[in-house]
């Protein structure tokens, strides 16, 4: 830490607003497709430092831009803005001031750092040589928001995209990716069982959804178990049940919802399709009707595997720990992004204990400033090479 500790020395005074302006933002989160008020104040910091706000047709978040002197490549950096519905409990002087919201994922901390970055290419403009555009993006809680972007055309022309995450498992001033899949493809399913009540002493007049529900529970986890090769991972988890609502009669229905988890995408569809199949078997089994709703989320993060080295070298020369870390079953809607054009996402150790999501959930404010330079130089490098 104690070269990224010289490194804030150096830049003390924007360091220091950094720092103010995510404490700030973090009293105040904003859910998801509802961060008016954060976007406002992005767009007020970027407009006093003369940097350029595109046009794009977003209801909520926005892209900047800073052209260089020299015609060239365009790289997109991209952060984060929305919050959680988490009642916070971090016990920080700058605790959320909404009731049951917080920005329990450090997205905060992800708009400051390219908040950062885009002050210093503006004040490195006349050394760019290409085009940098960051990107403050809205809703990546639902997984679903850069689906909005995409839409937008604000990824035309773009030949190279970075993004960030902080990583309270890492160290702080440590930096980690890997090439390929960072993150998993995320997937959540509704199944709705339609059967036949009666008197819970007469179950012959009726069609039991709970014996039906009990069926697909214990079915479910042989797709992975049974039909997945074990050199691949996937994981299946049911999260949510209801059915009935008291002790003596047989409900009409049955309800439950989970989450796929995979890392391939022949996986990711071999799964969908067995679990149709045993669901078509049991509903005709059991005599009843089943309903499934396949809500496909974004796919794994998939790391293009020739500037994962270029990133780690950026991180390793400024002054950060750089580590190849193991694949993680969280989700991160970046992944469309790469879908498009190439890029690359890192995790940015910030400190723990706490993981994300957690309403103790904290970031180590020291890594800030580097991380916001670290994008900088992503950039500034990128369109050098």
């Amino acid at each position: 830490m104690e070269k990224l500790n010289q490194l804030t020395q150096q830049y003390q005074i924007l360091a220091d607003f950094l720092r103010q302006f995510r404490q700030e933002r973090h009293q105040y989160p904003e859910l998801s497709n509802e961060e008016f008020e954060t976007t406002a104040k992005i767009r007020e910091v970027l407009e006093k430092h003369h940097i350029d706000i595109l046009p794009f047709p977003l209801q909520t978040g926005l892209v900047a831009e800073i052209k260089g002197l020299k015609a060239g490549k365009t790289v997109m950096l991209r952060a984060d803005i929305d919050a959680l519905p988490i009642e916070e409990e971090s016990g920080v002087e700058f605790s959320s001031k909404k009731v049951g919201i917080m920005h329990a994922c450090g997205h905060d901390f992800h708009m400051s750092a390219a908040l950062g970055a885009a002050i210093l290419l503006k004040q490195h403009q006349n050394e760019l040589e290409g085009t940098v555009r960051v990107l403050f993006q809205a809703a990546e809680e639902t997984g679903l928001g850069a689906l909005n972007v995409l839409k937008s055309g604000a990824l035309q022309n773009v030949d190279a995209i970075f993004g960030l995450h902080n990583d309270p498992m890492l160290p702080v001033g440590t930096v980690g990716t890997k090439p390929h899949a960072l993150t998993a493809g995320v997937d959540c399913f509704e199944i709705r069982i339609l059967a036949k009540g009666a008197h819970a002493a007469r179950p012959q007049d009726g069609k039991d959804p709970i014996v039906v529900l009990a069926q697909i529970i214990s079915v479910v986890q042989t797709i992975i178990s049974r039909n997945i090769a074990a050199n691949e991972n996937a994981v299946i988890s049911i999260t949510h049940i209801k059915s009935g609502n008291t002790w003596n009669v047989i409900p009409d229905n049955a309800y439950l919802e989970g989450t796929v988890r995979s890392f391939n995408v022949n996986v990711r569809t071999q799964i969908e399709q067995r679990l149709r199949m045993l669901l078509q078997g049991i509903a005709i089994t059991f005599d009843v009707e089943i309903e499934l709703d396949w809500h496909a989320g974004p796919p794994s993060v998939n790391n293009d595997e020739q500037l994962v080295p270029f990133v780690l070298n950026v991180a390793g020369a400024i002054g950060f720990e750089t580590k190849i870390v193991e694949a993680s079953p969280i989700g991160e809607d970046f992944a469309f992004y790469q879908v498009e054009v190439p890029g690359v996402f890192v995790m940015i150790g910030s400190g723990g204990p706490y993981a994300l999501h957690h309403p103790k959930f904290r970031v180590d404010d020291r890594v800030l400033f580097p991380t916001a330079y670290y994008l900088y130089e992503l950039a500034k490098e990128f369109l050098a090479k």
